[in-house]
């Protein structure tokens, strides 16, 4: 007996349409992966030939083991070489993330890294310790607040003694022999009143805790606050024969609709009237105040506190290597002199500052963080001073090399 088979035209109508609606979208998706490998592989081609990174072929090796272990190995092989201060050993720690980041391209420190890896152009925009100080926490970076709006610190007010946290001691480094106080300048060097250095800065505002009241919960200030201690810097610069100028403009009264965020527009305008005033000018420093706290930004040293320094470059200026030349000079000589004063050198991008700070203007422009929010006003003023003799001896030994032969 025959069966008879009927077809449902429609349903099956249906069946194709739906089929082809699944393939084209399957095609379309297929076609949209393509184009997305595509622009992934081109983007990071693109990447790695634009790549500036200052240490990236090292994976963060210089800046991650002591500044002394290369004096070691030099000791090693040139018995005559022997460095004055005895520098730390090589620890697990420091092995084992060298060799994560080596294999992988990965920085222990730093989890982001690993969606970096993965994601052309993320990775550009990472801040670099490219150089290290001795004892300087390799993790620890850096650190800007924004000031609170109207809850600004009272210069005026008397703090504590000291406000500084007892259980959290300066760092203890290899010192000198003797921690000197800079010497006046004995050689009689004189610029002649030309100006060479230039000091102003961009945060004007920024203070310490200790200077203020007890009762202040944000530690800027009108009258108390950072240009004290450049003040210092170029009073110190003129006592070494340097000729120096200095600004102290409070912006955010000598701007009219003054914003935190335009800070270095405001001071890049106060850098091009001073070099257009003064051509001798040759040195421009950016003085600020990290907002790290006491254990992450002193020293003792002989005895003394200090505040401690990082040097800050601008990975945004194209011509970075040179400026970073230029405060490698001021740390490796503070690094003989003062070890563990100098927290040692980090780059900056767009994506962890402004990036630039005004650094394209001359190449040996370097912002300076000095101390930072636990710190006195004493401890920065001794740290000015030290920064103030090698600055000038940097300057004068210059001078030697291009000074006309007789």
């Amino acid at each position: 007996m025959r069966r008879i088979m009927l077809l449902d035209v429609a349903r099956e109508s249906r069946r194709l349409r739906q089929l082809l609606v699944t393939g084209r979208t399957f095609a379309i998706l297929s076609f949209c992966s393509m184009l997305f490998f595509v622009a992934i592989g081109l983007a990071g081609m693109a990447h790695q030939r634009s790549d500036a990174a200052p240490i990236s072929s090292m994976k963060g090796f210089a800046a991650a083991v002591s500044s002394g272990l290369f004096g070691d190995m030099l000791e090693m092989e040139m018995p005559a070489f022997q460095s004055e201060t005895k520098s730390e050993p090589l620890n697990n720690k420091q092995i084992s993330s060298f060799l994560i980041r080596l294999m992988t391209d990965i920085n222990p420190s730093d989890p982001k890294s690993l969606l970096a890896g993965e994601i052309p152009g993320m990775g550009a925009n990472k801040s670099f310790l490219i150089r290290k100080g001795v004892g300087t926490d390799t993790a620890i970076g850096p650190e800007d607040n924004v000031p609170i709006p109207g809850m600004e610190g009272d210069g005026d007010g008397v703090a504590e003694p000291d406000t500084a946290d007892p259980t959290t001691p300066p760092v203890q480094t290899p010192e000198p022999t003797e921690a000197p106080d800079p010497e006046p300048n004995i050689g009689g060097h004189s610029t002649n009143g030309r100006k060479i250095a230039f000091i102003y800065h961009s945060h004007n505002r920024e203070s310490w805790y200790p200077e203020l009241k007890s009762t202040v919960k944000d530690p800027n200030s009108d009258t108390k606050n950072i240009t004290l201690v450049g003040k210092r810097l170029a009073s110190k610069l003129e006592e070494q024969g340097v000729g120096a100028m200095h600004s102290d403009t409070d912006y955010p009264t000598a701007i009219k609709d003054y914003r935190w965020e335009l800070s270095y527009k405001y001071s890049m305008k106060t850098v091009k009237e001073a070099m257009a005033s003064s051509k001798d000018l040759k040195f421009f420093f950016d003085i600020h105040r990290d907002s790290q706290k006491r254990k992450y930004t002193t020293v003792d040293i002989g005895g003394k506190s200090y505040a401690q320094v990082y040097f800050i470059i601008g990975h945004k200026n194209p011509d970075w290597k040179q400026n970073e030349t230029f405060a490698t000079q001021i740390h490796d000589e503070l690094e003989k002199q003062y070890p563990g004063i100098s927290r040692g050198i980090y780059g900056k991008t767009a994506a962890t500052g402004n990036g630039e700070y005004n650094q394209s203007l001359a190449e040996d422009s370097v912002l300076i963080e000095i101390g930072g929010v636990d710190n006195t006003l004493q401890e920065s003023y001794r740290t000015a001073d030290v920064l103030a003799k090698i600055i000038a001896d940097i300057y004068w030994d210059a001078e030697k090399v291009t000074a006309p032969k007789s």
